[in-house]
């Protein structure tokens, strides 16, 4: 491992990421500081119990000095932050994130997990595989993975897995942060154009991933789902002495509200598309020395991502669920899974439009007939967020028509939301909510239990 500093400062601690780096430095031994304008749950609360809660809010300069061997930067932080600005006058060496966690893996095999949905799933259930069988690797997940108590583990093991997103690497560098880690073996599970503050067109979006497949060098590995079109038409071009591996979604079959891997292996994880993920994971592992029976031996306990499929409360007749599902290949997966996972119950689904891309009138149109699996559909935005944001009005008949479903019901309020959904007879009914926001601050937990007690 290549020599690391001893005392950092990051800017904009307050990431899932950044925290969880921040906390993995520190427990190295390094002294860390860390700053930002605003710091949410959970992130808040892991910083302060390790003591890196910045004592104030906001961006102070001062905090910047030659005493430090390093800053690492955040994509929260802009380009004229003025810590940012003072390191650079001063010198200081400035990483982005990606960059440093590459810098932490010069003598590593370097493993990156990327596409538009699943990542989070597959790196994750890699994880816990390599744990269950106590192999020596590092690892980065984007969140955090139930039974696995960090999200980021960097020390001198052979191998590090890294969940890459096709997100830019820092305000200093508008490439994705995937390009950043040279990686050995990479696995693309599919293609859906997002982020369209950062991509305005779904070509610049699918060229991204098509860079990062030819990245892949000479007996490196190129693992994709030949489920999505793109995905298997940029992994079967010709590149010398690499070695393109296909996957797509494994035999299986849901039997008494239980998805069986193989139709023998019980699995915790429900719909197509997860098990399509694991076996994305069971097609990598291959690679790396684990056998078939040893995958299916070790993903029987395999619980998941937090806020991914989420139970919050059930009873004989009703579930509620939460899923972080925010885009539109996301909300027909997890619609799907819930409807395969209870075919004999309604579901009635809630769908928070919540990120740059969901409020953007331009991009609305993404979601046509991917909202069809539910019985009941209901979308709620928050009207505050576009007029705050300065964004293009939206209104029912925007979204009826995007999704091109007229029974669709809309919410801007979220205690007339909660009112409606409070109302219903819950029996034989399943709900779940699906949102990177929070449904204008709903106590989602509360009102399950209230649904099936």
């Amino acid at each position: 491992m290549s020599q690391i500093h001893q005392k950092i400062h990051i800017i904009a601690i307050g990431g899932a990421v950044m925290s969880s780096l921040a906390i993995a430095l520190k427990k190295k031994g390094m002294t860390v500081s860390g700053s930002d304008d605003k710091i949410y749950d959970p992130a808040a609360s892991l910083l302060n119990e390790n003591g890196l809660l910045p004592t104030q809010m906001g961006w102070n300069a001062n905090l910047i000095d030659n005493s430090l061997d390093a800053v690492i930067v955040g994509m929260h932080a802009k380009a004229d932050n003025p810590e940012l600005l003072k390191a650079q006058a001063l010198g200081i060496k400035i990483w982005s994130y990606p960059a440093f966690i590459r810098s932490q893996s010069d003598d590593k095999q370097r493993i990156v997990i990327a596409g538009s949905h699943g990542k989070t799933t597959i790196t994750g259930s890699i994880i816990h595989v390599l744990n269950y069988w106590n192999r020596d690797f590092d690892y980065v997940v984007g969140a955090k993975i139930k039974g696995i108590e960090e999200t980021i583990k960097l020390s001198d093991a052979p191998i590090i897995v890294i969940e890459g997103d096709e997100y830019f690497t820092s305000p200093l560098d508008l490439e994705p942060k995937f390009l950043k880690y040279d990686h050995h073996i990479a696995l693309i599970s599919g293609t859906a154009w997002d982020h369209i503050n950062v991509y305005p067109t779904e070509d610049s979006y699918l060229a991204q991933f098509e860079k990062l497949a030819n990245q892949t060098p000479k007996a490196g590995s190129l693992i994709y789902c030949t489920e999505d079109a793109y995905a298997k038409k940029i992994a079967t071009k010709e590149r010398t002495d690499v070695k393109a591996d296909p996957y797509e979604t494994p035999n299986y079959k849901v039997k008494n509200g239980r998805f069986y891997l193989n139709e023998e292996t019980p699995v915790k994880l429900f719909g197509k598309h997860n098990m399509q993920n694991l076996e994305g994971a069971r097609t990598l592992l291959k690679r790396i020395g684990i056998s078939r029976a040893q995958f299916y031996e070790a993903i029987a306990s395999f619980e998941g991502a937090y806020k991914r499929n989420n139970l919050l409360s059930e009873n004989s007749n009703t579930a509620v669920y939460t899923d972080f599902a925010h885009a539109p290949s996301k909300l027909e997966a997890t619609a799907n899974a819930l409807k395969e996972l209870h075919p004999n119950r309604n579901l009635i689904a809630c769908y928070e439009l919540h990120t740059f891309s969901s409020l953007n009138k331009a991009f609305l149109g993404n979601y046509k007939d991917t909202f069809k699996a539910p019985n009941e559909a209901i979308v709620f935005f928050d009207q505050k967020l576009i007029e705050e944001k300065n964004y293009t009005a939206i209104n029912e008949e925007d979204i009826r028509k995007a999704f091109n479903r007229k029974d669709i019901q809309v919410f801007t309020d979220s205690t007339q939301l909660q009112a409606h959904l409070l109302r219903k007879d819950w029996k034989n009914q399943n709900l779940i909510f699906m949102s990177s926001g929070t449904f204008g601050g709903l106590d989602l937990g509360s009102i399950a239990n209230t649904i099936t007690k």
